[in-house]
């Protein structure tokens, strides 16, 4: 009876434990779009799924080791940045001008401090810029070349525009300008081609974006997010990830949100505002707030993409109306989960 009794406590005490609430979590986000199996060669699947583990266990690392949640993002972030597989820095899509212009934007949910830059073409890493303007500026929002011109200021790392051609992302660009019977500009000077993702990258449409969400060990979140924008934008559009409420957000009253997708119905729903709202405002559990957002507003509007999520008390959601999102998770106790498929967790 004694041992039967033993067990049972044993038990009860390792399902406690199994279900107690992290101290730390990220979620990273590699862009939703057209992503399905029989589009993706297993090179290409093993590639991604790669890169998604890599940076997940470095922004991990970050937050096992006492980390922010701010510097977890700001790591990961420079590494989705640097790799040539996303639409974020180096393998941005251009624009009909043939240009690469760069949005990002991060928000602490401790101080609900924010700082974001839009048509970024000189920073390479446009997260860090972010972050600068938000910690070294007294505003939220810096563009164009004056965005550069702060980032060069602050002594951050300023490359050649040149820097961040990718040959898919060029090709993208000319078939997209023949459709729309609009010029296809003359090729960049000073290109390298060609570049580490060739033959491996997927167009997973014409838009795609890099986003991190982290809860660290003193109990805040924070988000950010990185976009290249969409393929053949004109007359410096800008979409929701650099704009605070829609593509990003995080509070500690609430979650922590960074979002990918045709942004122009994030910006109308500001779908990343929306989902906290839900959840700080009517109680709801965070991956209910997030379908209630995705599957629900923004699929009745007509908007496609999706979101991360992390909550302080350590939930973690991600909810999405394309066929595929590049995504992966990694928590205290927990194992690293990646995913690209829908049928995947």
């Amino acid at each position: 009876m004694r041992i039967l009794t033993l067990a049972l406590v044993m038990t009860a005490l390792m399902t406690s434990q199994a279900l107690a609430a992290p101290k730390w979590a990220i979620v990273v986000h590699g862009g939703a779009g057209v992503i399905e199996r029989s589009q993706l060669t297993p090179e290409q699947e093993a590639a991604y799924r790669a890169a998604m583990t890599r940076v997940t266990e470095a922004g991990a690392k970050v937050l096992k080791d006492g980390g922010s949640a701010m510097d977890a993002i700001e790591a990961t972030i420079h590494l989705l940045e640097d790799d040539p597989l996303f639409n974020a820095g180096r393998g941005a899509v251009f624009t009909a001008e043939g240009r690469n212009e760069l949005d990002a934007a991060m928000m602490d949910g401790k101080t609900l401090k924010a700082g974001a830059v839009a048509g970024v073409t000189r920073t390479r890493h446009p997260i860090s810029l972010a972050r600068a303007v938000m910690e070294k500026s007294p505003h939220v929002m810096l563009i164009g070349a004056g965005a550069d011109a702060f980032s060069k200021a602050e002594g951050l790392e300023q490359v050649d525009p040149s820097y961040f051609f990718t040959e898919r992302r060029w090709k993208s660009l000319e078939t997209f300008a023949r459709a729309n019977d609009l010029p296809v500009p003359a090729r960049p000077a000073g290109v390298k081609t060609p570049d580490s993702a060739e033959g491996l990258a997927h167009d997973e449409g014409k838009h795609g974006t890099v986003g991190v969400v982290a809860l660290d060990s003193q109990g805040n979140v924070a988000a950010g997010t990185s976009t290249g924008g969409t393929t053949g934008k004109r007359w410096g559009r800008v979409g929701d990830s650099p704009i605070i409420g829609a593509g990003t957000y995080a509070s500690n009253a609430s979650c922590a949100v960074s979002a990918t997708g045709t942004g122009e119905y994030f910006i109308r729903l500001t779908v990343a505002r929306d989902v906290c709202a839900l959840v700080e405002l009517k109680g709801l559990s965070l991956q209910a707030a997030a379908d209630e957002v995705v599957q629900k507003k923004l699929t009745a509007l007509g908007g496609d993409g999706g979101i991360i999520a992390v909550a302080p008390n350590g939930q973690i959601a991600w909810s999405y109306n394309t066929s595929g999102m590049y995504r992966a998770s990694m928590a205290e106790g927990r194992p690293l989960s990646v995913g690209i498929y829908k049928d995947e967790p």
